[in-house]
């Protein structure tokens, strides 16, 4: 079914938590490991249609924030979102209170009865008000960026669109690019302060309510991490400062060479090579064609992904005024289809989100279809584990990226190379700033503006704003999507990337062998853990010293090895 004739009915919410708590009740008092595996498959199935219209609430409020009834949709599920969230809290506390709970790890893998444990610690009742108000400020950020037009070279560009500036072969348009976004930005000062500053109050109160010391310690439970915690990512975070930094300063040396640029200043990150950075090549039209043949060779499974995907305009990619910024893939579960959100701005950046968000699409469209009969709970893996799909297919899709880039090819590879090292700094950059928000509530804006500017220091100091508006005064954070609307994600694309560039360097000695890898991970679905699902594809987990010495090094080597003028 084609993405303009799903039928979308707003959910009978009495009915649904009505039906939770049957099932709640029958999950508790189930005679036998068999019986309470086919509960768990039904209540699954009931919660599926509930999810599908939720998603396409938000796919279309998304799609046009401006658009009225979409808004109010997405009003009602931020309203009565968190009791739903409630009642399937109370059906994991009801599955676990079963003696025979342990069937459903025999039957689903290792991580399904640590995420129902994690799912009873990370809310109740009395957080569901908090909940519902911690929505509508989501909600109220994402209109407010969503919202966000830039005037520059006479025309009126919303955020995503002014990438291409930033790029510009000219220093003067790339500041003037900086500029235009940070009238924006400093315009709505305010309101993105206060936004930001009750969010941070709203979610430690829901912390401190169910027994946290803040909302930092219960977000390990919220994003559902098994296996490690703060200790090991603060550990991550340091390799990162020790092992990373170092190698991505000496390729950035080695980036200026080629640029030319003797003084460098932020607003020069973004070009990589005198003539300029790489651009896809050809119409939107042109670039699906691209990818359409891309994934046919890939393999028997990426075909048919990419044509159920194409055929059923599962695709909205394009910049638009009122559409939210950024990209994502949502499951619409009751189609067994994903959806894949964009904004393309004419970047090379475009081809990184067609990839990286059909490596989570990929993942999803096979794991509804898998002959495991996988319930749509443990279809996705954790966050970090299903960015190890979406970022690996970045780089397997390499031998293909000549379809995008034609003579230009050899300078995308470089720039995709180094964009993706120079990432983890920044990431785990991301992480410690959230960790001191919400340790240290009572912060003023400045005084949180301040602590990302010293965490420049320390995770990226080559950065010189000098003059610059809104960035140079600290406030550069407030642009990142995910400190507002889904704290504490964003390392979770540093721990992927630490397993995608292993990926990397195994494709460069054998893509076969690295793609057959990457598959027997995927298969796995939701079933295992970060570090299982890591084990299960020959790759390491980052969390031990000296863990990203090697693959530093290896990663630098090749930037140094492919450098083109």
């Amino acid at each position: 079914m084609k993405f303009s004739e799903m039928k979308y009915e707003r959910p009978d919410l009495d009915k649904v938590l009505a039906q939770c708590e049957e099932y709640a009740k029958k999950m508790a008092a189930a005679q036998s490991g068999e019986e309470l595996v086919q509960l768990y498959r039904e209540e699954n199935a009931m919660m599926a249609h509930y999810h599908t219209a939720s998603c396409l609430a938000s796919i279309h409020y998304t799609q046009d924030t401006r658009d009225e009834y979409w808004s109010g949709e997405q009003e009602w599920f931020d309203a009565t979102g968190p009791a739903v969230s409630n009642a399937a809290r109370n059906v994991a506390e009801a599955i676990l209170s079963n003696p025979h709970a342990k069937a459903l790890e025999e039957a689903f893998g290792t991580r399904i009865l640590p995420s129902l444990r994690n799912l009873v610690l990370s809310m109740d009742d009395r957080v569901i008000e908090l909940q519902k108000e911690e929505n509508a400020l989501t909600s109220a950020y994402q209109k407010l960026y969503g919202g966000a037009m830039a005037e520059l070279d006479g025309k009126q560009l919303t955020i995503p669109q002014l990438t291409l500036y930033k790029q510009s072969t000219d220093p003067a348009m790339r500041r003037k690019a900086y500029e235009a976004e940070a009238v924006y930005f400093d315009a709505h000062r305010a309101e993105f302060d206060e936004i930001y500053d009750k969010m941070v109050k709203n979610r430690n109160e829901q912390a401190r309510i169910l027994g946290y010391n803040d909302y930092s310690e219960l977000s390990y439970i919220r994003m559902n991490r098994i296996g490690y915690g703060p200790a090991e990512v603060a550990a991550f975070r340091q390799e990162v400062v020790e092992q990373v930094v170092p190698m991505i300063q000496k390729a950035l040396a080695l980036r200026n060479k080629r640029t030319g640029i003797e003084n460098p200043m932020f607003w020069d990150s973004t070009i990589s090579f005198a003539d300029g950075n790489p651009v896809p090549h050809g119409s939107y039209d042109e670039l699906m064609a691209g990818a359409r043949k891309m994934y046919h060779e890939l393999s028997p499974e990426t075909a048919e992904f990419i044509d159920f995907m194409q055929d059923n305009e599962m695709f909205d990619v394009l910049s638009r005024p009122g559409k939210m910024s950024g990209g994502y893939e949502e499951m619409l579960p009751d189609y067994k289809t994903p959806f894949i959100f964009a904004n393309w701005n004419g970047t090379a950046g475009d081809v990184d989100v067609l990839t990286h968000e059909a490596g989570h699409a990929l993942e999803g469209y096979l794991a509804a279809r898998s002959p495991k009969n996988i319930p749509e709970d443990i279809q996705c893996p954790g966050m970090e584990s299903a960015e190890i799909h979406s970022m690996s297919m970045e780089f397997l899709t390499a031998p293909w990226h000549h379809l995008f880039f034609k003579e230009d090819t050899d300078k995308y590879e470089l720039l995709h190379a180094e964009d993706s090292f120079i990432f983890l700094p920044y990431g785990c950059m991301v992480d410690e700033f959230q960790h001191i928000m919400y340790q240290q509530p009572d912060l003023t804006p400045d005084e949180r503006n301040a602590v990302w500017l010293e965490l420049e220091k320390k995770y990226r100091p080559w950065n010189k704003f000098g003059d610059l508006p809104f960035y140079g005064r600290g406030a550069g954070w407030q642009r990142q999507l995910h400190i507002f609307e889904c704290p504490f994600y964003y390392i979770d694309y540093c721990l992927a990337t630490a397993i995608a560039l292993q990926f990397f360097v195994a494709s460069l000695k054998d893509h076969k062998d690295a793609w057959q890898r990457y598959m027997k991970l995927t298969n796995l679905a939701g079933m295992a853990t970060y570090t299982e699902l890591a084990e299960s594809a020959g790759m390491k987990a980052p969390f031990t010293k000296g863990s990203l010495t090697e693959l530093s090094r290896a990663v630098a080597d090749w930037i140094e090895q492919h450098q083109v003028s």
